[in-house]
């Protein structure tokens, strides 16, 4: 591979928005195949290309809104489910509804508004990086050379074309975005990544948790044990096809062991949830007794 190629590979990675004085260029990261049709430069490989690039912009769903969403149902899964399990033991179904409405309000709130911090967090941190390592190349290009050549070692690349490279990116202007990519391995964050963050767990938390709830809107307002029952049964129907769902979606759909991860995944989440649901139900329980151990005592 010659330094031409290599000039021709970088040369496709796409610069980032110029709203931000502080970002000034990013190198999204493709296949290896990709970058060798890239590299080459040849005029049959540009259908190959134009394909290839309409298809990755028609992917609607990112993965990391996926986790999130994934993170909002596991959480709304289980601590709903738990609290509406316990205050089943009181036997009133208004206080289950209202109890469980208030939980799910106050957790989707608190579970976006965390999604929403933590992602500035990691866009203060990227600019961060960023400045300091335009900072870096600026004062300390010694440094900056090393980090260079450390990144192409692992690659087994010849000494002279891993010193061509060196030097040809030791003067170019995409190499902030460079190191930021390659060194400190730090994608850079969208604009609306907190929002959609926040607004992902949050919806996620709010439907995992109205799932258990529903059961209670049709029965009766003292039948609060006979909702419990089909909660149980949704919830658990609910939480095997959540984790079989969570854990396929990451080791696959298809073959014999994907199944068997799945399975296992499944029954994981309907286990930790029915130890969720019945310690809450057990600690409610557990103070409804005290209470009325200490009403009789004063009697």
């Amino acid at each position: 591979m010659s330094l031409s190629s290599i000039k021709g590979l970088l040369s496709h990675y796409s610069p980032v928005s110029e709203s931000d004085p502080e970002k000034e260029f990013h190198f999204p990261l493709r296949n290896g195949s990709e970058d060798l049709e890239s590299a080459s430069g040849s005029d049959t490989d540009k259908p190959v290309r134009q394909k290839v690039t309409q298809k990755k912009e028609s992917k609607l769903i990112d993965g990391r809104t996926v986790s999130d969403a994934i993170i909002g149902l596991s959480d709304g899964m289980t601590v709903p489910f738990a609290l509406t399990a316990g205050l089943s033991a009181l036997g009133d179904t208004k206080v289950v509804v209202f109890g469980g409405f208030a939980e799910l309000i106050a957790g989707a709130i608190s579970m976006g508004l965390g999604g929403y911090l933590g992602a500035k967090s990691e866009e203060e941190s990227y600019r961060a990086n960023l400045k300091e390592t335009q900072t870096e190349i600026a004062t300390d290009p010694a440094t900056v050379t090393d980090n260079i050549s450390e990144i192409f070692a692992p690659y087994d690349l010849p000494p002279e074309l891993v010193t061509q490279l060196t030097n040809h990116l030791s003067t170019s202007s995409k190499l902030p975005s460079f190191l930021m990519n390659f060194h400190h391995m730090l994608p850079e964050p969208s604009d609306s990544r907190a929002l959609v963050c926040a607004l992902t767990i949050a919806l996620g938390y709010f439907i995992g948790g109205f799932i258990p709830l529903l059961p209670y809107f049709f029965v009766g307002p003292h039948e609060a044990f006979v909702a419990l029952r089909w909660s149980i049964a949704t919830m658990a129907v609910a939480l095997f096809l959540f984790g079989y769902g969570k854990t396929c979606f990451v080791s696959g759909w298809k073959g014999r062991q994907n199944i068997r991860r799945g399975l296992i995944g499944g029954l994981q989440m309907v286990l930790v949830g029915g130890i969720a649901a019945g310690s809450a139900m057990g600690l409610v329980k557990g103070f409804q007794l005290l209470a009325s151990s200490g009403e009789g005592s004063e009697s």
